[in-house]
């Protein structure tokens, strides 16, 4: 949820491909057999460039890290799950579940920001935990209401309960704890990040409450998003599946933009996409090859600058 963002960070990866220390609890990924990995990798740059250049052009700053081949970092595009900015020019970096993905949390990106006159004066750190297995994977695991001072926080493998009581009591945020699920092989399994299944606006929500299987779960997330006066656009599982729920919203000269992937905009429903349009302008961009191998969408590339 935007408020008074500077610029956004993207990392433009060098080894992108898809994560086998990732694909034990993220089921949005999948292997693409007939590609190579060349071609895989010139595939997602393109679809990166595109959704950069898209972005720029409303009007947001883009600082593009590029990420170099000195680690084996496959999901380095993510960038929001090991690092996020807060209002008083402090960062905090988080605890990750794979071990490769840790690799990413650079002292490079943190010059670079610095280069970039991004002002850090203070950095917390979580990324201990990673010793007791304990995990905690940024704008990933948390959906911020940097308005209302509120974490919304779906618990999995990657989400430790201790941790986000941790965070909330470090930057001031309640949290709203529950658990989403979604069907795999006629299987209900955890949703490994909870910007998966919402995304939320200043002045709505776009949120699958389908996954909240726990009535009293579901009704606790409702009810937090109504005292604050979010309109509520819920969308389907199938929708979810499509990445409709791994959206972000930036604001460009006060004004709301949303953007989302190509796959995200086609499974949206004419209601749902007039309902967006009264708020936001949207801007969708085709990420194909980075959702298929890498089970993030643009959500998941995008990490907000607060200075």
């Amino acid at each position: 949820m935007s408020k008074n963002i500077h610029s956004v960070l993207m990392v433009r990866p060098s080894s992108f491909r898809v994560n086998n220390e990732t694909l034990k609890n993220n089921f949005f990924q999948s292997e693409i057999n007939d590609i190579s990995s060349d071609s895989i990798l010139n595939q997602a740059l393109l679809e990166f460039d595109t959704l950069v250049e898209k972005i720029k052009v409303s009007g947001i700053k883009v600082l593009v890290f590029q990420d170099d081949l000195k680690h084996d970092t496959p999901d380095s595009i993510f960038p929001n799950n090991w690092i996020s900015f807060h209002q008083n020019k402090t960062i905090a970096l988080y605890p990750m579940f794979a071990n490769n993905r840790r690799l990413e949390r650079s002292e490079d990106v943190i010059v670079f920001l610095e280069k970039n006159n991004i002002e850090i004066n203070q950095v917390v750190d979580y990324s201990e935990a990673e010793h007791n297995d304990l995990f905690l994977e940024g704008t990933g695991s948390m959906v911020l209401d940097r308005i209302s001072n509120k974490a919304y926080c779906s618990l999995s493998e990657r989400t430790n309960e201790s941790l986000i009581d941790e965070f909330c009591n470090d930057f001031k945020f309640m949290p709203i704890i529950f658990n989403s699920f979604h069907t795999v092989d006629s299987k209900r399994q955890i949703i490994y990040h909870t910007n998966v299944m919402m995304c939320l606006a200043e002045k709505y929500v776009i949120i699958c409450l389908d996954s909240i299987d726990n009535v009293e779960e579901r009704e606790k997330v409702v009810q937090s998003l109504e005292d604050d006066n979010k309109e509520l656009i819920v969308i389907s599982e199938n929708q979810l599946s499509s990445f409709a729920g791994n959206m972000i919203e930036l604001k460009a000269d006060n004004d709301s933009i949303i953007i989302m992937s190509q796959t995200a905009y086609d499974s949206l429903d004419l209601i749902q996409i007039k309902k967006i349009s009264r708020h936001s302008k949207i801007i969708s961009s085709s990420v194909d090859t980075i959702e298929k191998c890498g089970g993030g969408s643009v959500r998941c590339m995008i990490a907000e600058v607060f200075n």
